[in-house]
C-alpha cells in the first residue's frame, strides 16, 4: 500500500483501490479525497467524519485483543485487618 499521509490517524492513500480496500475492511463504503503535497489522496469512507468515527484499524483491532490482560487484586491471608 502507498500510504500519502494519515490524518486524524486515518491512512491517506494514493489509489482509489486502497482507499476503497480499507473502507470496506473497516466496515465503510465509499471514498473522499484529500489534496496532500500537490497530489490526490484517497481516504476510505464516504465523508472524512465517517472515516474518522473509525478509531481503529483491522490491524489495530488484531493488537488490542492479543495484548489484552486482566489484572486480579489479591489480598495476602497474612493481613492485619
Amino acid at each position: 500500500m502507498s500510504v500519502l499521509t494519515n490524518i486524524n490517524g486515518i491512512p491517506l492513500f494514493s489509489t482509489l483501490q486502497e482507499a476503497l480496500n480499507w473502507a470496506s475492511a473497516n466496515g465503510l463504503v465509499g471514498h473522499h479525497t484529500h489534496v496532500y503535497n500537490g497530489q490526490i489522496g484517497y481516504m476510505g469512507g464516504a465523508n472524512h467524519v465517517s472515516a474518522i468515527n473509525t478509531t481503529t484499524t483491522p490491524s489495530t483491532r488484531s493488537t488490542i485483543s492479543t495484548t489484552r490482560t486482566t489484572s486480579t487484586s489479591s489480598r495476602s491471608s497474612n493481613s492485619s485487618y
